[in-house]
This record gives C-alpha cells, structure tokens and sequence, in this order.
C-alpha cells in the first residue's frame, strides 16, 4: 500500500495503489479533523512534484485546510503559486498543518478563517486574499457543507438552510465578488459531485446543490468568458476525505466507502490534484463551463 510514496509518474496498477475498504470505524462532529481518520487521506505531501507551471500566479481555494482543496493547494504551491486558503476556524489544527509544510519548503500558503455562510464575509475574503497576494488569477471554489439524512422528515430546514448557503450562496458571492478582479487569462474552478449527476436518496440537500453547481458554471461560463476568464469545474465521485466520517455517509456506509466504484476504493485528494493545476493553467485554455469527471468508474453523463 506504499507505493503510491513513489514518484508519481511511475507506472503502477491503480486498483490497489491505496488502501481498499474495509475502513475503521470512524466517526466525528462537523467540520472533522482530516488528520484524524484512519487511513489518513493522501494529500499529495509525499508525491506530489512541481513543474513550474504557475510560477507567479495568485490562488484562493476555499476549503483548503484538507481534502480536495488541501491537495490543490499543495500542488498549486508547489507549481510555483502563492497560495491563499478559507477554513473554519474549528479547522484550524488541518489548517496549520499544511501552512508548516509550505513554510518548510520556502512555499507560500496562508489562511484566512471565516464562514462562508455569511456574504460580507465572502466579498472580504476574496478582497484581503487579492490584496495579501498582489492580485487574483485563480479561484477554486470547493468548500462544501454534507450531511446525511434517511428522509425528507429528518431533513430540518436549519440543515436545508446551512447546505445551501455554504454550496451555493458562498458559490454565488464568491464568483460575483471575484469577477471585477480577475485579468484576462484567469480561471475560476468549481466543485461539483456525481451526485449532481447521480443522487443519493439520503443527500437530498446536498445533491441539489451540486446539480445546481452544475448549471451556474455552465451559464457563468458564458459571463466570465467575456471577460477572458474561463469557469470549469470538477465532479469527484466517492473520495477520502473528512467530509464522509464526520456525518457525511452513515458510519456503516464509511467502513465501505468506495467498495462499489468499479476501482473497488475511494480516490485519494493527490488524484485529482493534477486535475485542479490542468484548469487553472493555459493547458486547458479552449475549455469553458466543462464538468471533468473523477469517479473510479461511475462516468457522468
């Protein structure tokens, strides 16, 4: 189970290059601890390795402290970027993990803390991040609220309320609040799900949000292009990451998480880390309101 440890452009068979459920059974409170689960998520610390592809840009990634958006930010660094990250303040021991890891490699990664729920927070995050970094050329907007519930009777609308406003609301405030900083060239990427795709009966809330994540990229696309920014975004399928044992699957359905995707696991955050720098550079400069699919198997359609 190592030898994802080598370098990554090694040849090797990916059904078993990380670890398959069986999982530990693991449960934590919202947000969760990344640093916590058992078997930790592979963040891309160890494999990761830069090519210079975006010396000199300026990232925020919201969501940054673990998972998707941990994996980003370190491969954007490593690229040659600065490097903002939002977080709860609840995730700050993730958070100051990975500002130790950059500080150790001469990287620059910092944080701003905040809830995402809250609007004028969201137009003053991506202010102070412009103004931290001397400008703005890369958004990625992940931060996502998961919570499951058996039916609709169990589905409270304080829950209902809190999954929007973190999905969507944020989604919106952040996009409208960046745009008028953004240069020609410049990239805001989005995080949807096969779940906007395929829902599960017990993510009613959070599925809706992410087929609604699905058609706001694809209209602001059209928007954004014209000012010579492109919108893309990403639609994992079942990944590792704090956001299923911290209330996001049944702690049953954790044990097997990723046991029925075609790969037999879930995806590790390190796998689609090359994925968010291929959307945020020139390499995929002719693509505008595209959703790119990482699903062990289950393809989007």
């Amino acid at each position: 189970m190592d030898d994802h440890k080598r370098n990554q452009y090694e040849i090797r068979d990916p059904r078993d290059e990380y670890p398959t459920p069986p999982f530990p059974r693991q449960e934590q409170d919202k947000p969760g601890i990344e640093a916590r689960m058992q078997p930790n998520p592979d963040d891309g610390a160890a494999t990761y390795k830069g090519l210079g592809r975006m010396v000199g840009r300026k990232a925020l990634i919201t969501g940054g402290d673990s998972g998707l958006g941990r994996a980003a930010a370190i491969a954007y660094m490593r690229e040659g970027a600065k490097v903002v990250i939002n977080h709860m303040p609840e995730e700050e021991e993730d958070a100051r993990s990975l500002f130790a890891l950059a500080e150790a490699e001469g990287g620059d990664i910092t944080g701003i803390a905040g809830d995402l729920r809250d609007e004028a927070f969201c137009q003053r995050l991506v202010r102070e991040a412009a103004e931290r970094m001397g400008g703005l050329d890369a958004v990625v907007l992940n931060a996502g609220y998961q919570i499951t519930q058996d039916t609709i009777a169990d589905l409270t609308t304080e829950q209902f309320d809190r999954t929007l406003k973190t999905n969507c609301y944020a989604l919106f405030w952040l996009s409208k609040a960046a745009l008028p900083l953004l240069p020609p060239g410049a990239t805001i990427i989005n995080v949807s799900s096969t779940q906007g795709y395929d829902p599960s009966p017990g993510l009613l809330d959070y599925a809706a949000t992410k087929f609604f994540i699905r058609g706001f990229t694809q209209a602001f696309a059209q928007q954004a292009i014209e000012k010579g920014v492109r919108v893309n975004a990403i639609a994992p399928g079942p990944f590792w990451t704090v956001l299923q044992p911290s209330h996001g699957q049944p702690a049953e359905k954790v044990e097997k998480f990723g046991a029925g995707s075609a790969m037999g696991r879930p995806g590790q955050p390190a796998e689609l880390a090359s994925t968010f720098v291929f959307l945020a550079t020139q390499e995929s400069a002719y693509m505008i309101g595209e959703t790119i699919g990482a699903t062990g198997g289950n393809p989007i359609a």
